[in-house]
């Protein structure tokens, strides 16, 4: 390999690392280099064979690959340069601003880049059986959701057939349907919460449709199987969520799937010294996507996790263009930098974070999308914005829950009326 020196480097070929390449490009930056660690670019979306992708992108229906295929041919087209099957080993710092990056392939051998700007895109990872602590053996038949996804989608395995489900994720729930699809039998979807974590739509669609219990409450207490799963017993837990004595139930099952969460995979975001969020595990940002360290910006899953691939989408096309004007400004000693302005966005009312977790006013071009989670389901309620204790705007929601992300748009007027503006607070209030 020749070339060692780009403008911007974007490491993951996923949906967020092909839209935030695909940005910069259309902002300007010519000189860009993805990096992916699988064999094709796609990232997640490989596997999501199943439908409701690119309603909001695109304004149509589609797969998960065909999704992905409308940003690789974004990619092709602009002939942006890419390298798969490269893990990126280390970032670092230099003192002129550049950034390092340590990858190693089987053609190029180790690779030493250096570049100017860093978009992370490197998504996230599913929990395991480990950090749950279920008592029991270790047998074969217990898989995460998206392990049986892909052996079912691309490797054509059926990973067992009497199935239960630990966690109402939405991969968890979009494989309850596809393991029924495919001739299985999904006794029962267990979820630790009150409520569930995915979103609604899939509930009706992959547990309604296919009359599949879903118990709120609920966790696996213990795994029967020393060589494979026999069975698991589920009980109901309190509000402590330790299980309650006398409440277990037995299910005579070969296969526990597991669907109890998402982690950012932030393992090169921590080493590179950026700061980071207790609540999403991943960095955090301002109105620019940019994270601690300048010239580093985030998006997509390793940000925060989504529930809408065009969500993904629609953030990294945002952190694309901000690393192109950063490029721009590269070296300039008259730019404006990010700790000039630097407002934190409070909030209360059972919200948990947003993002971003700081905003600078001026630098905010035609608007800004804050989003934000709930940390429990509520009803009739209003979402306003404070800006210097006085309200600006407001949002009525019928029913906001955990598993749907919420958003309030900052319009370019409205942050033009408060330039000067000190305090911005986002409160969850009763709807009167």
């Amino acid at each position: 390999m020749d070339r060692t020196e780009y403008d911007l480097i974007v490491i993951g070929g996923g949906p967020a690392g092909l839209a935030a390449a695909a940005a910069a490009y259309d902002a300007g930056e010519r000189s860009i280099l993805v990096l992916e660690r699988d064999t094709r670019l796609g990232g997640i979306l490989n596997q999501c064979i199943h439908n409701g992708f690119g309603l909001h992108t695109f304004q149509e229906e589609l797969t998960g690959p065909e999704y992905a295929q409308r940003y690789i041919d974004k990619l092709t087209e602009r002939e942006i340069e890419y390298k798969l099957d490269t893990m990126v080993m280390s970032l670092g710092q230099n003192e002129d601003g550049t950034k390092t990056v340590t990858a190693v392939n089987e053609t190029d051998g180790l690779l030493i880049l250096r570049t100017k700007a860093l978009i992370l895109a490197m998504g996230c990872r599913e929990r395991s059986r480990g950090s749950l602590n279920i008592p029991g053996f270790r047998p074969a038949g217990i898989f995460s959701a998206g392990t049986a996804q892909r052996l079912v989608n691309i490797e054509g395995y059926l990973p067992g057939r009497r199935v239960v489900i630990l966690g109402s994720g939405d991969i968890g729930l979009i494989m309850a349907r596809r393991m029924t699809l495919e001739g299985a039998k999904v006794l029962v979807c267990a979820e630790l919460m009150p409520y569930s974590g995915g979103l609604k739509r899939n509930i009706v669609q992959c547990l309604d449709d296919f009359g599949i219990p879903l118990k709120l409450s609920h966790t696996v207490v213990r795994i029967e199987g020393k060589e494979r799963v026999e069975g698991v017993d589920i009980a109901e837990v309190g509000p402590d969520r330790k299980p309650i004595p006398g409440t277990e139930e037995h299910y005579d099952c070969d296969t526990l799937l597991l669907s109890v969460g998402l982690l950012p995979e932030n393992e090169l975001t921590i080493g590179l010294g950026a700061e980071m969020s207790r609540v999403t595990n991943g960095p955090v940002v301002d109105e620019s996507l940019e994270t601690s360290v300048p010239g580093v910006f985030a998006a997509g899953n390793v940000l925060h996790v989504h529930d809408l691939v065009d969500y993904v989408s629609e953030e990294a096309a945002h952190a694309g263009q901000s690393a192109a004007a950063y490029i721009r400004a590269f070296g300039n000693s008259e730019a404006k930098t990010k700790e000039d302005v630097r407002i934190p966005v409070i909030f209360s009312g059972g919200i948990r974070y947003t993002v971003p977790a700081f905003i600078d006013p001026g630098r905010v071009s035609k608007w800004l999308k804050v989003r934000f989670r709930v940390g429990e389901v509520m009803q009739n309620k209003k979402i306003v914005l404070y800006i210097d204790g006085e309200p600006a705007m407001s949002k009525k929601r019928r029913i906001m829950a955990p598993g749907e992300m919420e958003e309030l748009v900052l319009t370019e007027k409205l942050l033009q009326e408060h330039q000067d503006m000190k305090t911005i607070d986002i409160r969850v209030e009763e709807d009167m």
